[in-house]
């Protein structure tokens, strides 16, 4: 393994990092959505939707900074770099997959109008892991499909893929163009492991990562963005780990929900009076999923929905 040189380099694997690249560098992302979909059509253009990254967006308060793009055909796309598995992230992407989805009609506009809403999702964690055959297999995509007759389906215009890279990585797993990535995002410093990629586009990203990382401001807002993102999870943990000691115990409703009380002002600060008068109304199960989602939610009314 050889570092040496590259150990400044900054990890594609932070979401500031990764948006930053492919907003710069569409055409690098176009590479990337086919080499992910081969067995699909080719995109030949695409135009990011949301190229802008706020003071807000380095926070941590958003627990996964996504890239939203469209192709040429009208086509959405919605690619998230995840390193940590968050409770619900999987609600949450089929969440904002749904509402791509729904948001390009106006009112009376045809449903014919649609264009297919596609999510990317690559993950830093294994995922499914129960089974032997979930155990080999790294590369998924989710569509309506019928349970009984899986070749039936309601057409593409929902589609979520999720690519688990470490196990990928460790088995192997993909076409030779989805480990060129996987090998460029689990192994960028590694000079050995790099020099041998042929795949232009690979290559060029990793160019594109030397220069971002020449950047001092970026490398200031990676460096701050991925703390943020490790003091969130660190005092969301340090709250139930402390509410657990205290004997708050998480199957009572009252500890549950002061647990709960506390987690929205680490994270949300300053609280209206209707918060507490909703916890302190909700049943145990209305509360278990809100514990689920307080990583996720952006608002405390996403919050403390049903």
């Amino acid at each position: 393994m050889s570092l040496s040189h590259n150990d400044h380099l900054l990890d594609p694997k932070i979401d500031f990092v990764f948006k930053k690249i492919f907003t710069a560098h569409p055409d690098a992302l176009v590479h990337l959505i086919n080499d992910l979909r081969p067995d699909l059509p080719v995109i030949t253009q695409i135009t990011i939707l949301n190229p802008e990254i706020t003071a807000k967006d380095l926070t941590g308060k958003n627990i996964v900074m996504d890239l939203l793009a469209e192709d040429s055909e009208g086509e959405q796309y919605n690619i998230e770099m995840q390193v940590r598995n968050y409770n619900d992230w999987n609600k949450r992407g089929i969440y904002y997959l749904a509402q791509m989805l729904a948001s390009q009609l106006q009112a009376g506009e045809s449903y014919a109008n649609l264009k297919g809403a596609v999510g990317i999702h690559l993950l830093d964690f294994d995922l499914f892991k129960e089974t032997q055959q979930q155990k080999q297999q790294a590369l998924w995509r989710f569509e309506m499909r019928d349970g009984l007759q899986p070749k039936v389906k309601l057409g593409e215009d929902l589609q979520l893929n999720i690519i688990e890279m470490k196990k990928a990585d460790r088995l192997g797993l993909g076409s030779q163009a989805i480990r060129d990535w996987i090998t460029l995002f689990e192994h960028w410093k590694e000079e050995d492991k790099m020099s041998v990629i042929t795949n232009p586009a690979v290559q060029q990203v990793r160019g594109y990562i030397r220069e971002l990382s020449a950047d001092e401001k970026a490398r200031q807002l990676a460096e701050a963005r991925a703390k943020a993102i490790r003091d969130e999870a660190s005092l969301i943990e340090d709250a139930l780990k402390k509410g657990r000691q205290e004997g708050i115990s998480i199957g009572e409703v009252k500890g549950e929900a002061q647990t709960l009380l506390k987690l929205i002002k680490l994270k949300f600060g300053q609280h209206p009076e209707w918060v507490e008068s909703r916890l302190n109304e909700a049943t145990k199960d209305q509360l278990d999923v809100w514990v689920g989602k307080i990583l996720t939610a952006a608002t405390l009314d996403e919050l403390l929905t049903d």
